[in-house]
């Protein structure tokens, strides 16, 4: 019964993402078009783009279900971070001026925002290489989130098969139609996501071993005061790296910074901050707090492990599939869930694909080949869609155990290297090429110095649990180096600078 409703609802779904993406080829026959929407997006696609960008498998899968079990109540500070850190603050300081600044100077990537910038081509190349290269694993973890549940539904299915038609479903309706086709897939998805967790709380919190939303603080408390610490206890330094890496962290992801390329006009962006700032409580709230009720419904071990298959990354899994396989209505919540999880895996997928793809043909082979027509560079940009989809399905299925932790790796090398001299660059007039520079080689120096370091004082398999905290050093360190070192070395002219800065805006066609 599970697995007949199941394959129902993704064969619909299916349907649903095949028909929006060709629908949406006629909006994405140029560059522009394809990559951008042709900076005509509304506030609600804006906004749930965003949200459902933010929000992966993995953190259902990995996060919530590691720290939920872990932390308990304390934990859903991440969720809240992401919505008014990530989300909030994010759109109000950074959205604005980053649609006013890259239409000026015609950018339509992170790496060509750079290179206009700070005049430099040397940095168009090296965001390119950065974004191919340490966005691939990011994906990878999202397809293996992913690979958990559809494993736990289609009892025996095998994994990599499962990955696979994400992959292709991804594939296809993203190189039919674009950033149009993912901004309307990703509205859907967002209303998916919000319906799926909602029910599934709901039902979760209404069985007997809780007995409703009054009787959680208690029956936590009974197992061990800890989880209803709001502080986090004494994983108060655990929660706050991780909320420091996943709400800040954005402000320097391609992925998430196109959302801002898009948007059509200021007023809508006023209301996009609102709708992706409460889509984000929902959903990263909702996700923390299922996983601390986890604990009150799975066994535990002697040691205070989740009892179950996979540990941690099995947690949600397993919690899905004895609480909500009990009636028909249940099943069908189950499905919605499946649906939900395949839903923000798909978005977060397709954006980050977007992203590297773009990286490639217009960031690096216009720059070889700068006389390039239109239409090849958009026969390129399908191709490498589907090359880079490849390249991180072959990544999930190489069965690496420590995958989110490549995660953390991959989002603290590209937050870490593009975050200061974005936000900087956006801001302050005085920021130098070369103090831009520094920001930029923070990610790959830092990262990589702190894992090498602690690798050859512990080993691997205790350095890769620091990969947050790696991340959160890059970040940090990327913002504080590029207005220092700009202090002392020299200035652009004060020509370049009121290009970048002029108060009008030019109309980018």
């Amino acid at each position: 019964m599970i697995q007949t409703i199941a394959i129902i609802s993704i064969l619909v779904y299916t349907a649903v993402c095949i028909i929006v993406g060709v629908r949406s080829m006629r909006h994405s026959s140029t560059v522009e078009g394809f990559l951008l929407g042709g900076r005509k997006m509304g506030p609600w696609l804006s906004a749930f783009s965003y949200g459902t960008s933010y929000f992966s498998a993995v953190i259902f899968v990995g996060y919530a279900g590691m720290f939920g079990w872990m932390i308990g109540l304390g934990s859903m500070w991440i969720g809240i971070g992401n919505a008014v850190i990530g989300c909030l603050i994010a759109w109000k300081l950074i959205a604005s001026p980053t649609r006013r600044m890259t239409r000026r100077l015609g950018s339509r990537t992170m790496p060509e925002f750079f290179s206009s910038r700070y005049l430099s081509r040397g940095m168009k190349i090296y965001a390119a290489l950065i974004i191919f290269i340490f966005l691939v694993p990011y994906a990878a973890s999202v397809y293996k989130g992913l690979g958990s549940i559809f494993s736990a539904i289609f009892v025996g299915a095998d994994p990599v098969i499962c990955m696979a038609i994400v992959a292709v479903l991804t594939a296809v309706y993203l190189v039919l139609g674009g950033y149009i086709a993912t901004a309307y897939n990703d509205l859907i998805q967002g209303l998916i996501m919000i319906v799926g967790l909602v029910l599934m709380v709901i039902i979760l919190v209404n069985q007997p071993e809780i007995g409703g939303f009054t009787q959680v603080v208690r029956r936590l408390s009974a197992i061990d005061p800890q989880l209803t610490k709001l502080t986090g206890g004494s994983f108060v330094k655990l929660l706050s790296i991780n909320i420091l890496l996943t709400s800040f962290g954005v402000w320097g992801m391609p992925q998430m910074i196109s959302k801002y390329y898009a948007i059509k006009d200021e007023s809508s962006i006023k209301q996009a901050t609102i709708v992706s700032t409460v889509f984000a409580l929902i959903i990263g709230v909702g996700a923390y707090f299922t996983g601390s009720l986890s604990r009150l419904l799975l066994p535990a071990t002697a040691e205070g492990m989740p009892d179950v298959a996979g540990g941690y990354d099995g947690v949600i899994p397993t919690l899905l599939m004895e609480k909500l396989s009990a009636n028909i209505f249940s099943i069908i919540v189950l499905c919605v869930i499946l649906l939900l999880l395949l839903s923000a895996s798909m978005s977060t997928l397709s954006a980050v694909v977007l992203s590297s793809a773009s990286a490639i043909s217009i960031d690096l082979i216009q720059e070889v080949h700068p006389k390039i027509s239109q239409k090849r560079q958009m026969i390129i940009m399908r191709a490498l869609c589907i090359l880079f989809v490849l390249f991180s399905f072959l990544f999930a299925s190489l069965g690496i155990s420590f995958i989110v932790n490549l995660m953390s790796f991959s989002w603290g090398v590209v937050a870490g290297s593009f975050i200061g001299p974005f936000i900087w660059g956006i801001y302050n007039k005085g920021i130098t090429k070369i103090g831009a520079w520094c920001g930029l080689l923070s990610g790959p120096v830092v990262v990589g110095t702190l894992l090498i370091y602690n690798v050859v004082q512990s080993g691997f398999d205790v350095a890769k649990g620091f990969a947050p905290q790696f991340g959160v050093t890059a970040m940090g360190i990327s913002l504080v180096i590029v207005p220092l070192v700009s202090l002392i070395t020299k200035k652009y002219s004060a020509a370049h600078l009121t290009h970048v800065f002029a108060a009008e805006e030019t109309k980018v066609g």
